[in-house]
């Protein structure tokens, strides 16, 4: 038993040399060590066991960290040989505080590999151990600073290594607010604050969940993520039959940044009510009040919307519209009256208002 570390010593470093004919044999004395523990798993477990398993993982996960041609490999023995360790740790109870604090600086000491899963520790570490764990890890990640909106995440080894030990901690325990802590340090897109809003909302924490929706877009200024931000917040909004609510998120998003897909939104919601023709006024004057390239683009697929849905009252506002766009853009707006004209050639209706405007 004590000639195993001995053995993988030996075979690491001949692996580690220039000469990439000595792997085979390397390999072959590795996996041969590998065997080896698994017998002794089965006619000799405990604590010696134990520790010897643990001796070898740490020399292997250190081959890991400095081979180039074999990183693969020996990654892969690592994690057969770390799951010896989680069957013998099983057998043998080990002092659970000990066993976490040697799971975790594992982890943190060796980036690379190994990847600890905490399910085959359960019942050795127990309550004392994982509640141990947990401490360790929450208290070396909360200081951590948080990757801003629109900055590049600079994740160096240690940070990922507590980023890998954080996310397998969360979803082994389950635990929200352990998954919330990982997903906050990063907000570095709207998609990030959608994850935060979701996992909130899906855990019942509505109001928290409509709080981070707000802080994705003031963060987001209308880009990215903020149409599907805006469809959570609708949902919730009208789960809690609260529309006017999710109207006023519609309203403004639409104020901060124009975009068809919120102002269909809004649409709607109130289309049959007395609410849409002001809330539509308020809309399109934000248009014409802005005057810039997007927002001309807006107002114009606004216009074919509701030329396509229009009845007696939407074709005024619309004639109404684009008498407005004509004087947002004089120099193009020939062109594109003519362009609706040759595409509803076949409405006289609609063709004689536009001229009774003289349009």
């Amino acid at each position: 038993m004590n000639s195993l570390p001995a053995a993988v010593a030996s075979a690491l470093a001949e692996a580690g040399g220039e000469d990439d004919a000595d792997w085979p044999a390397c390999w072959q004395e590795l996996t041969a060590v590998s065997v080896e523990l698994q017998s002794l798993l089965l006619t000799d477990p405990g604590p010696e066991l134990v520790a010897l398993v643990e001796q070898i993982v740490t020399q292997l996960a250190d081959g890991v960290a400095g081979s180039r041609r074999h990183r693969v490999e020996l990654a892969e023995l690592t994690h057969r040989v770390l799951d010896i360790h989680a069957r013998a740790c099983a057998v043998s109870t080990p002092d659970p505080v000990r066993l976490a604090d040697w799971l975790l600086d594992l982890q943190l000491e060796h980036p690379e590999a190994p990847e600890v899963a905490l399910a085959p520790y359960a019942e050795a570490l127990d309550d004392e151990g994982l509640a141990h764990y947990r401490e360790r890890a929450v208290a070396l990640f909360e200081p951590l600073p948080v990757v801003g909106f629109g900055e590049t995440g600079r994740y160096d080894r240690a940070r990922w290594a507590l980023l890998r030990v954080m996310e397998e901690l969360a979803e082994y325990t389950d635990d929200v607010d352990l998954q919330l802590l990982v997903l906050s340090k990063d907000l570095s897109s709207g998609w990030h604050y959608l994850q935060v809003a979701t996992v909130l909302r899906d855990a019942g924490r509505a109001d928290e969940a409509l709080e981070w929706i707000d802080r994705g877009l003031r963060a987001t200024g209308g880009r990215g993520a903020a149409l599907r931000l805006i469809d959570l917040a609708v949902e919730e909004h009208l789960r809690r039959a609260a529309p006017h609510r999710a109207v006023a998120v519609c309203r403004e998003a639409f104020l901060v940044r124009p975009n068809l897909e919120i102002y269909l939104k809004a649409r709607a919601l109130v289309v049959h009510t007395d609410e849409w023709p002001p809330l539509r006024a308020e809309l399109v004057e934000h248009l014409v009040r802005d005057g810039g390239r997007l927002a001309i683009e807006v107002y114009r697929r606004i216009v074919e919307v509701e030329l396509a849905r229009r009845g007696v009252q939407e074709q005024e506002v619309v004639v109404g519209w684009l008498r407005q766009l004509r004087g947002l853009q004089p120099d193009a707006f020939a062109d594109y009256l003519e362009h609706i004209k040759s595409r509803h050639v076949a409405d006289r209706e609609l063709l004689d208002e536009l001229s009774r405007r003289g349009l």
